[in-house]
């Protein structure tokens, strides 16, 4: 979540996604459309796409285990793809660092919130909560079943934490005229260190063990 920088040039508030086409490729990978509003991105330092790759090639050796177990199964996945919101049109859109999304029909398909089955941001310290935050929520509003956030150390050329999160579709019980923000949430439902876990192992969106020693920089 976080392109060398480019010069901004001055752009509208909104752009369709027709219109961010027609801008520079160096320019217009720095941009996504939420609503058709622009939102500048950013993708830090060596380390963000170092660990970006790293985390990419150990979900995809586990999804192409997984498919090798069971031939009914089929996942893809996918390393800063953007992500359609929404059934059809454009000007909506986010780019997860990492993703996993079901087999589409044909090549060079789109692909859309309703084929992702995980997407993940690798964090940078100078990634602001906020930030985090606001992305986070479009992607629950979504409802993309799982959210992975990848914490980069601020002293070390490391990551210092991965946390998973999974979708809540029905929100607990809160006080009589108390209305939560979102439809979806997202809870945490992992935690690793590598000072207190040997990998990281998930069972879903598929079984996932990933060494720490897969990860290193």
């Amino acid at each position: 979540m976080s392109i060398p920088h480019v010069q901004r040039p001055d752009l509208p508030e909104y752009m369709t996604w027709e219109e961010l086409e027609r801008l520079p490729e160096e320019i217009a990978e720095q941009i996504e459309l939420w609503d058709g509003r622009v939102v500048w991105v950013r993708r830090g330092p060596s380390e963000h796409q170092v660990f970006t790759a790293r985390l990419f090639a150990a979900l995809e050796r586990c999804g192409r285990k997984d498919m090798s177990s069971h031939s009914e199964r089929c996942w893809r996945v996918g390393l800063e793809t953007n992500v359609f919101l929404g059934r059809t049109g454009k000007s909506d859109f986010l780019t997860p660092d990492f993703l996993v999304h079901r087999c589409l029909e044909s090549p060079y398909q789109d692909v859309r919130s309703g084929d992702v089955l995980l997407v993940g941001e690798v964090l940078s310290p100078s990634n602001t909560q906020t930030d985090i935050e606001a992305k986070k929520g479009r992607y629950a509003s979504a409802g993309i079943p799982w959210y992975w956030e990848v914490h980069l150390a601020r002293e070390a050329s490391a990551i210092a934490i991965v946390r998973a999160y999974a979708l809540e579709t029905r929100p607990g019980e809160l006080p009589d005229g108390v209305h939560p923000l979102r439809s979806a949430n997202y809870l945490l439902a992992g935690e690793w260190t590598p000072d207190n876990t040997d990998d990281i192992e998930i069972d879903f969106p598929f079984p996932i063990q990933i060494p720490w020693s897969e990860l290193e920089y």
